[in-house]
């Protein structure tokens, strides 16, 4: 239930907080704060995955990894709404709606077509999306389902103990 509260908030905070003041109008503050917060999902997801993989007990990697993809998502959703500012970067993206369609279309691999990233900034963002999951989600995600798998397979060998 929490982990749903949590979820909505980064929902909600994406469509509420003022993404308008970044983009071109103050670019360096627009791609230190997409760094930082990558680095920074990037940093607890590798925490997370390392506490899965010396099965940790005291972990909740199912909650954590959750949000941090939900984060990610979120993160690249905004980067995206600021690049869209600027004339001639993106084709078809005009809203936050857009730009979280854009993101999970990217992330699923999908692509449709109906919003091309055009301009060099929007491209390399792109990449850095679709380079960002194969590493980390990707590994966040194995990570989630070995711990998944093992809490079923114990299950089973608990109730047998009795």
């Amino acid at each position: 239930m929490v982990r749903a509260g949590i979820a909505v908030a980064v929902v909600v905070a994406y469509f509420l907080l003022p993404l308008d003041h970044l983009g071109p109008q103050r670019p360096v503050l627009s791609w230190t704060l997409f760094a930082l917060l990558l680095t920074v999902v990037a940093v607890l997801l590798l925490r997370q995955i390392r506490h899965v993989l010396l099965n940790r007990p005291d972990s909740r990697p199912g909650v954590v990894i959750s949000l941090l993809i939900v984060l990610s998502v979120h993160v690249f959703s905004a980067t995206y709404y600021a690049l869209a500012k600027q004339p001639g970067e993106f084709s078809g993206l005009h809203t936050r709606l857009d730009a979280l369609y854009f993101t999970v279309v990217t992330l699923a691999t999908v692509g449709y077509g109906d919003i091309t990233p055009r301009g060099q900034a929007a491209r390399l963002v792109t990449v850095l999306q679709i380079v960002y999951s194969f590493v980390f989600l990707t590994a966040a995600a194995t990570a989630l389902t070995t711990r998944l798998r093992d809490v079923v397979v114990r299950r089973p060998e608990r109730g047998r103990s009795r």
